[in-house]
């Protein structure tokens, strides 16, 4: 039992950075229907974002040191935030009106670019994430260890989420986006500004990456230009287990996947640690196309 729960334990932790970061993608989809495959890497770029941060706010702060900490985090997550949107405007709103494969192939493009361009400026070389806050274990019932980081995580990601919850069920913008996502025409017909809410929506999930990628490298603290890909898949799968298109089906989707891969690394084997989120897809495809939370949707052809 104290195994599994230290499994439990690890499991919530991870699966936490995945639903803030399929949390982006679900968002995206549920406004425009269609998948920013580009998603992962600006994951990548919030954690380079943090690894520079921290000299800068080091000048003001002693490392570790939690409110230090905190700001890299914010910072992060406002320059993802601006990234997210320069993407939306520069790349995918001069496509908005073209078939959803254009607008596909051109964020698998944007991931590449991404992802090259890291390596160009970052270097290709694995570097050492700093460590940002203080990172103690602490023992409950005997032999159960959780680590300051873990609680970080845990933490940061119920805040995050209860402020998303707020600005999209409590808040003018959320409404417009919820009405965006229901029928875009009318929305437009209705005087909402499509073009601020897709803006909007684009940095609010980059901000979620961010916070994402950070938290990600203070538990992994190795970061390179290609650490978002394997992510932003697992990611994507959360979204596509909890329903794409629901938020709350996409943070229940990335715990869910976290906590089932690191059982299945600590009972039966690491080897197929990444095996099963594709595995998981496939499933839910088979039986579920529309996820735990999703409603079908009936297409006209």
């Amino acid at each position: 039992m104290r195994e599994f729960l230290q499994q439990l334990i690890n499991g919530l932790s991870l699966g936490s950075i995945f639903a803030l970061i399929a949390l982006g993608y679900t968002m995206v989809y549920g406004v425009l229907r269609f998948i920013n495959f580009a998603h992962g890497d600006v994951f990548m770029v919030g954690a380079f974002a943090g690894y520079y941060l921290a000299p800068l706010v080091g000048k003001f702060f002693t490392w570790p040191s939690l409110p230090g900490g905190l700001l890299v985090l914010l910072i992060s997550m406002l320059i993802c935030a601006i990234l997210g949107i320069v993407i939306e405007k520069l790349a995918y709103r001069p496509l908005r009106q073209r078939p959803k494969l254009t607008v596909l192939i051109t964020a698998i493009g944007v991931s590449l670019f991404l992802e090259y361009a890291g390596q160009k400026f970052f270097g290709a070389n694995p570097q050492k994430f700093p460590e940002l806050i203080p990172n103690r274990e602490m023992q409950f019932f005997g032999e159960l260890v959780i680590t300051t980081n873990q609680i970080l995580v845990l933490g940061v990601t119920i805040l995050l989420l209860t402020a998303l919850r707020f600005i999209v069920m409590k808040t003018r913008m959320g409404l417009a986006m919820r009405a965006l996502s229901f029928n875009a025409e009318a929305a437009s017909l209705m005087g909402v500004d499509i073009d601020g809410v897709i803006s909007f929506t684009f940095g609010l999930g980059s901000a979620l990456a961010a916070a994402g990628g950070i938290l990600y490298a203070l538990n992994y603290p190795s970061i390179d230009p290609l650490m978002g890909i394997l992510p932003g898949l697992k990611a994507f799968v959360a979204a596509v287990l909890g329903g794409i298109g629901n938020l709350p089906g996409a943070a229940l989707g990335g715990v869910l996947l976290g906590t089932l891969e690191t059982l299945v690394s600590g009972y039966i084997s690491s080897t197929y640690r990444d095996a099963i989120a594709f595995t998981v897809l496939i499933l839910i495809l088979l039986f579920k196309p529309s996820g735990l939370l999703g409603k079908a949707e009936i297409e006209k052809v």
